[in-house]
Parts: structure tokens; sequence; C-alpha cells
């Protein structure tokens, strides 16, 4: 099962409690304080693992407690130090708080970590307190208690390319085709109902991550058919893949209404670039598979290609062309870059440091 959404509690152990003790033996008059230190609570730390995709194992478990500090005995004896509670996570996760709704840390990289819930502070023993005035003191500080907070881990899929369309305009058929994932294929709407990942390998060793995103219909911004659910695994994408059955009877229509409900959602979405492609060429002439692009083309003022992922007919060219698109957007994005790093540079020197 495809989980991609969840919320849990997360505390950081307790401090130890300090110990009051006094040094007696036989023979040692005045032995005074020898009460040690409480343990530190241990922290709650959140990763990203590569060996998991889905936020699935966490579900079974709604809390995520950090052990509590050991209390601190006599002799000087410092209490044992909680372990630290690690929680595992698919890359790609993002880290909110629930309350708030503000991010706290999006895990892009696998094994990058956050600690989210700090274990308490020890509490010091009495043999912290002696002083010349107060030679027998008999005060220990109680530990600290953990942080604690709600959480919402949302995991968005990181992919290069989205491949998008309403049911059934055969994106699991094209992703089947071009890799080697095997999602479910069938007549009928909504055969896809999780995300899918493939991989595809090209020249000098490069490769693409696709992903197949369950189908939209109209409304789909705001909860219909599968909702959006879904829709923010094309956020991280640089490119998205328009797939348009080309036996629909207004292709206009069905091209506006995915894109309508993209931008709904997020305006970043309507902006990502986009190669839109008629698909199921094979059920039709070729002459008439080109006219009918064309004619899209001049309406929507976009290049359309024309592709079948049954026969496999224009799927290598289509791949091609998003992959000198993904080129494409990797530039834009390191020129972008280095404009905001040049004018952060030139407002630092107009600016000048002051100490």
């Amino acid at each position: 099962m495809f989980i991609d959404e969840v919320r849990i509690y997360v505390k950081g152990g307790d401090g130890g409690d300090g110990c009051i003790s006094f040094r007696r033996e036989r023979f040692i008059p005045r032995g005074g304080p020898n009460g040690g230190d409480g343990g530190k609570g241990g922290d709650v730390i959140i990763c990203a693992n590569k060996n998991i995709d889905t936020l699935l194992d966490i579900t079974s478990k709604v809390k995520f407690i950090a052990e509590d500090g050991g209390k601190g005995q006599n002799t000087n004896k410092t209490g044992k130090n909680g372990k630290d509670l690690v929680v595992h996570v698919p890359k790609g996760t993002l880290i909110k708080d629930l309350k708030t709704g503000r991010i706290i840390k999006d895990l892009k990289e696998n094994d990058t970590s956050i600690k989210i819930a700090r274990g308490g502070r020890k509490g010091r023993g009495n043999a912290y307190f002696k002083s010349p005035t107060d030679q027998t003191p008999r005060i220990a500080e109680e530990g600290r208690n953990g942080q604690e907070r709600w959480l919402r881990l949302e995991l968005k899929l990181i992919a290069d390319i989205g491949i998008i369309g309403l049911p059934n305009a055969g994106k699991s058929t094209f992703l089947s085709r071009i890799s080697s994932a095997r999602p479910k294929i069938a007549d009928y709407p909504f055969t896809t109902l999780q995300p899918q990942l493939g991989i595809v390998e090209l020249e000098d060793y490069k490769r693409l991550v696709f992903a197949d995103i369950p189908g939209l219909i109209e409304g789909a911004h705001s909860g219909s058919g599968l909702g959006n659910t879904f829709l923010r695994h094309i956020e991280r994408t640089r490119v998205v893949v328009h797939l348009i059955d080309i036996s629909s009877s207004d292709l206009l229509k069905t091209y506006n209404l995915v894109r309508n409900e993209l931008a709904l959602f997020s305006s970043k979405l309507s902006e990502k670039a986009e190669i839109v492609a008629l698909n199921k060429s094979d059920i039709l002439d070729m002459e008439t598979s080109r006219i009918i692009a064309e004619d899209l083309s001049k309406k929507i003022s976009k290049p359309v290609h024309v592709v079948s992922a049954v026969s496999g007919n224009n799927v290598k060219s289509l791949i091609k062309s998003a992959a000198d698109l993904i080129d494409k957007e990797k530039e834009r994005e390191e020129e972008l870059s280095y404009l905001s790093l040049s004018t952060d540079k030139d407002a630092i020197g107009k600016k000048g440091l002051t100490f």
C-alpha cells in the first residue's frame, strides 16, 4: 500500500532527576554531598532512508517517544543518557508542524536528518550545589521534560518528469513501455490508484525518473475523483508530459481541463515546462493523426507529439525531447541561482559590513 501522508506525535525523552546523597564512610567525617547528575533524555531524529519508498511503516505507530534519562545516583554516579529514537522515512518527505502548518524540514536527499524533538536536560545532583557557604546542600534538580509536538509528514516523490492526463489517457501503458515499471493497466477509470515510478536509461549513463500520476478529472483540486491527493507529487518535477487520448471528442477541452486543475491547485504547477503528446495513435492512420496534432498545436501554441504507448511509435523521440527539455530547465535554474547570488553580493558590497 502506498501511503504519502501521515500524522505523528514525537516527544524527546525526559531528563533524569539529580540525586541527593551524602558520603557516609567510616573514619571519614563530614564526607559531604555526593549525589550525581541525572542523564539527558534521548532525542527524536527523523532521517531519510534510501531503502524506504512510502510512509506505510509509520502508520502502525502514532506516538514516537525517545527514552528517558536515568536518575543520578550516590557516589557521584551520573544517570544513563536516554537512547535517541530514529524515525526512518523515504527521501522527499516534507515535515510540517501540524498546528501551524509551518515547514520544518524538507528531506530531499538520502541520509539527511533533523533532530525534531530534543531530549530534556538532565537534573543536577546535590554535589553540584556545594559551596563554601553551604557544605551540605539538600537540594537537587529535577530533569526537564523533553520537547513534544505533533507533525504532519507529506511524501512528495522526487522525479524528473511527471506524466499527467485524464483517466485512461494511457499513462500507465506509456510508463510500462519506457521502463521496467509494471503498473496496473485496464480499460476503466482510475486504474492507477497510486503514483508509480519508472527509470529510463539514456545514453552517456544518463537516466530519467518518470512518475505516473493518477488521472485527474474536473474538480480534482478540490477533492473530486481521486482528488488533490497526488497533485503534490508533480511539484518536484522539472517537466510534465501531458498525455491526451487522440480519440477524445474535444481535444482542446480535454487539454484545458487538466491545465486548469493544475493552476487551481498551485500556480507553480501551471508554470512547469510541458510536453504535449497525443497517445493511442495506433487506432488511426498516420496522416489523420498528423492533421489532428497540427490542429491542436495551433490552438494551444505548443508543439504536439503523436505517440502510441502500445506500439511504441514515436516514444523514443518523445523521451529525447523530454531529456533535452530537462537539460534546458537545469541550465535555467543554474542561471537563476547565479543571478541571485550575484545580486546578493552586489547588495552586500553597496551596503558594506559593520562589526
